[in-house]
């Protein structure tokens, strides 16, 4: 296997640019928010395909959602009323936590022959006491393995006497070619909904025993996010597909305990893998969460899942 590794500037933003010159599998992944910018393979006529929503652009948009994938933690979704109280202490943030707007270190760059891997570090320092209290550090690979990326999340606490709590996850947008041409393909299983009326829990859920297929969601409930628990899901394969421009993604969420699936109308669907979900209405104290991830002190979390892109053959 042929790898090779870049690094560009955009204005300024510094970029990684990792690509499996063998099988045409390329990702960027930004500094800033370890924000995977671009997944894309080589089409049949030699030129890059990108599978993200805006993918490879970085300019503002003029409306609609400004990101490709973002990364979610320490907390994902919302604090209500960007506040919350952990272990007694005030900590504050705005949307899907602040890992999105810190500046990732690029802890390393691995090539390993069948794989190759970017990985990136945030450390306590990093962070204040105000956005979250303890001494947590992350980090993140991306890594191109057989035609897929993995994504790995990995969480040291530091405290020596304390567990700690934690939210997180990935906010991918996949493109399509209209709001009204993707879809999604669920696999079989029981998942629990949970209802968020105003981006907040409501504390209403419905269990839904699902015979596998087109997810079983009208698209205009995807502004609302629709927060889905994987119950018991064995083969938590799903698949993601634009059937006009070729593009289809599968995602093994094998281990993963939530996902959300929202879209604000564009020409995208986010099918974002969650640990955790957002706050309740009737605001609870932090490490009361519902799904909140526990790290014991001293110990690590690791949590993955899968993206496989391919682009079906012209006729």
């Amino acid at each position: 296997m042929k790898f090779s590794h870049s690094e560009e500037k955009w204005e300024d933003r510094r970029l990684d640019v990792l690509t499996d010159e063998e099988n045409g599998l390329r990702i960027v992944v930004s500094r800033l928010g370890g924000e995977l910018i671009s997944l894309a393979r080589i089409n049949e006529a030699g030129k890059w395909t990108g599978f993200l929503y805006r993918d490879n652009d970085l300019s503002t948009p003029s409306q609609g959602w400004a990101n490709h994938a973002t990364v979610m933690g320490y907390y994902l979704h919302r604090l209500k009323n960007g506040r919350s109280l952990y272990r007694g202490r005030e900590i504050k943030g705005g949307n899907h936590g602040f890992l999105r707007s810190k500046t990732w270190r690029l802890a390393g760059v691995s090539d390993k022959g069948s794989g190759a891997s970017l990985r990136y570090r945030i450390t306590p320092e990093d962070f204040s006491p105000v956005e979250y209290p303890l001494k947590v550090g992350v980090d993140l690979t991306y890594k191109l393995e057989l035609n897929t990326v993995d994504v790995l999340f990995e969480f040291q606490n530091y405290e020596p006497e304390l567990t700690a709590h934690v939210a997180f996850g990935l906010h991918p947008g996949f493109a399509a070619t209209s709001f009204e041409s993707f879809h999604l393909q669920m696999p079989k299983g029981l998942y629990r909904r949970y209802f968020s009326p105003g981006n907040y829990l409501s504390g209403e859920t419905r269990e839904i025993e699902f015979p596998g297929g087109e997810m079983p969601f009208p698209k205009d409930e995807l502004p609302g996010s629709i927060i889905l628990e994987l119950v018991d899901v064995r083969r938590r394969n799903f698949s993601y597909v634009d059937p006009p421009s070729g593009r289809w993604v599968t995602l093994d969420l094998t281990g993963v305990p939530y996902m959300t699936l929202w879209s604000d109308g564009g020409p995208f669907l986010c099918v974002e893998p969650c640990w955790g979900l957002t706050d309740h209405h009737e605001q609870r104290a932090f490490e009361d969460k519902q799904g909140i991830q526990t790290i014991s002190p001293g110990g690590e979390l690791r949590a993955s899942f899968s993206m496989a892109p391919q682009l079906a053959s012209a006729d």
